[in-house]
């Protein structure tokens, strides 16, 4: 397409569509680089996990870290905290997200050195893809109702296949 051509696949979209379009694709950016953080990150923790002896040591290590990072941006960006009321009225299980990080994050140190990055990130992303598909099919923990359809599944199952394709080769 030239510049000066309006796409076709726009045609009749309204100036907000573009915006919520372009946001999306922001997002999608955000969430890549994020997620290119993660074996990043994971190196980063197997080395201090073995200087420390422990992946359990390296890990609350990285986390007292990453609490005095968002301490830091907090304090920076001045965010205000919200009363004590609010906090007491959640739900027991928001409490949790903590935890299941810590495990993350003890478990990623771990297996560094014994599957590498690609097969460790790969096997991470099949167990996250298995683990929202339900989160979405039944609406769960805040997530829209999306549900699982076959399409979704062979998405999964191609996803399985690249653990094998990327462990064998």
């Amino acid at each position: 397409m030239r510049h000066g051509q309006s796409n076709p696949d726009r045609v009749g979209m309204s100036s907000d569509d573009e915006v919520m379009e372009t946001m999306e694709l922001v997002y999608v950016l955000l969430a890549i680089a994020a997620g290119s953080c993660t074996p990043i990150q994971a190196g980063i923790n197997s080395r201090l996990g073995t200087a420390a002896g422990s992946s359990i040591l390296a890990a609350l290590i990285s986390f007292a870290v990453g609490t005095l990072t968002l301490l830091a941006y907090s304090a920076i960006l001045r965010i205000s905290w919200p009363s004590a009321k609010v906090f007491l009225g959640l739900p027991w299980w928001v409490w949790t997200g903590g935890s299941l990080g810590a495990f993350f994050v003890a478990v990623t140190i771990f297996l560094v050195p014994k599957l590498g990055a690609a097969t460790m990130m790969a096997s991470l992303l099949a167990g996250q893809m298995v683990a929202s598909i339900f989160l979405d099919h039944y609406g769960l923990l805040g997530y829209p109702l999306h549900p699982t359809s076959t399409w979704r599944l062979v998405g999964v199952a191609l996803i399985m296949a690249g653990i094998v394709l990327i462990r064998r080769f």
